[in-house]
């Protein structure tokens, strides 16, 4: 029973309400958006680890129900924290696009946006960039990103692969990029480890704006 009403509440939340819900119950539920996703985050852990996912006595619909609403709220998730990255300087440089099955860490030193794509487990590079640590855009690149993807702002792709070969030992996830951000520490989190990086091939100057986000897997 306490399965089904996890699940049967899950399908209550106001962003996935159902039609017959009243305006009432939505105003009353969207006032409160903090305490409802803490509350989601928490719950579905818990179905999760609980197994038997939908009860038997789930009908097709109520399926149906679920996989949609929870479909639609990982897409809103999804551009939510895609928003990390956005209004960084230098402003004339695209936003960088995040490689669908992997990452990107981005920090801007001395006015120079710097950008480090990494693939999940499972996912290699579609280039050789072994050497190749991250991408760039400033004022000596015309404020465009110095791509191996030539005149956009796909810095890589990341194409299923049974072994790791075509980037350097720190470009991949040890499983996924939602993983590692969930449990990344300040103190040794992505974007620290970036950082050091940079350092280490001359970069100097104080870190800004910087952002780690997660594509699509």
């Amino acid at each position: 029973m306490a399965l089904r009403g996890t699940l049967i509440w899950l399908c209550s939340l106001a962003v996935l309400s159902s039609p017959a819900a009243s305006d009432e119950t939505e105003l009353q539920d969207c006032s409160s958006k903090a305490q409802l996703l803490d509350r989601l985050s928490a719950d579905l852990k818990v179905v999760v680890e609980c197994g038997e996912i939908p009860p038997s006595d789930w009908t097709p619909q109520r399926t149906a129900a679920l996989l949609l609403s929870t479909r639609n709220l990982a897409d809103t998730l999804h551009k939510h924290q895609l928003t990390e990255c956005q209004g960084a300087e230098p402003k004339q440089c695209p936003e960088a696009e995040v490689p669908d099955n992997g990452g990107l860490a981005c920090v801007t030193v001395a006015n120079k946006r710097y950008c480090k794509p990494m693939c999940n487990h499972g996912y290699d590079f579609g280039f050789l960039r072994r050497s190749r640590l991250y991408d760039q855009c400033n004022e000596q690149t015309r404020f465009k990103w110095n791509s191996q993807y030539v005149g956009g702002s796909k810095l890589a792709v990341c194409n299923e692969a049974s072994i790791r070969v075509a980037g350097a030992e720190t470009a991949y996830f040890p499983k996924d990029c939602l993983t590692s951000k969930e449990s990344s520490l300040p103190e040794n989190s992505i974007v620290t480890d970036f950082i050091a990086e940079l350092k280490k091939e001359g970069v100097q100057g104080e870190p800004q704006f910087s952002c780690f986000v997660c594509g699509r897997s």
